[in-house]
């Protein structure tokens, strides 16, 4: 089974820093199949998943999804954005509309989806999601774990094919680790 997405060598190093953040990465992601990075802090995973989307470029090395490189100009990496889902560690630097219907749409408005088929995906996803009572509510008056599913919500409405979550259970207590753990089950 080939790769949905594939490190090959990848080095990083954040600017000002002595130690690769990344150093000769070789990793493989199956389609299709969860997969847990695990790592102390500041061993990479953060740095790979922004890797993964473009956000970051590799020294050396390369970034394959599909089994091709990334291109990393402006129009290819807004198309890799909509197929590669990422949800920060910190919801709040992923969180940037008023409120959570607004925040949820946005991407979808981003991706030039007509307006009939924006509601209906986001009433879809705020319903499933258990957040149809907050999707009016003022952003700045949710919980981190509210805010931490809006912004899980408003990545699995664009129904990527890569859903990449980093330290997803992070500022969650154990009810909200269990509840974002049910979210993520398939649904048939």
């Amino acid at each position: 089974m080939n790769p949905i997405l594939k490190a090959e060598g990848v080095s990083y190093r954040y600017p000002g820093t002595e130690s690769p953040a990344l150093k000769d990465l070789e990793l493989q992601i199956p389609a299709g199949k969860k997969v847990a990075i695990c790592g102390h802090n500041g061993s990479g995973k953060s740095t790979f998943f922004l890797h993964a989307v473009g956000i970051h470029r590799p020294a050396s090395g390369s970034i394959l999804w599909q089994g091709e490189p990334i291109v990393y100009r402006h129009a290819e990496l807004r198309q890799l954005r909509q197929r590669i889902g990422l949800v920060f560690q910190d919801p709040e630097q992923q969180l940037i509309l008023s409120t959570p219907y607004e925040d949820i749409s946005y991407g979808l408005r981003n991706a030039g989806i007509g307006e009939a088929e924006i509601r209906r995906r986001a009433d879809r996803i705020l319903a499933s999601m258990r957040l149809a009572p907050l999707a009016d509510k003022p952003m700045h008056h949710l919980s981190l774990g509210q805010k931490k599913r809006v912004a899980l919500a408003g990545v699995l409405v664009l129904e990527p094919e890569l859903l990449m979550l980093d330290e997803p259970t992070a500022y969650l207590d154990r009810s909200s680790e269990q509840q974002l753990v049910e979210e993520l089950q398939p649904h048939s």
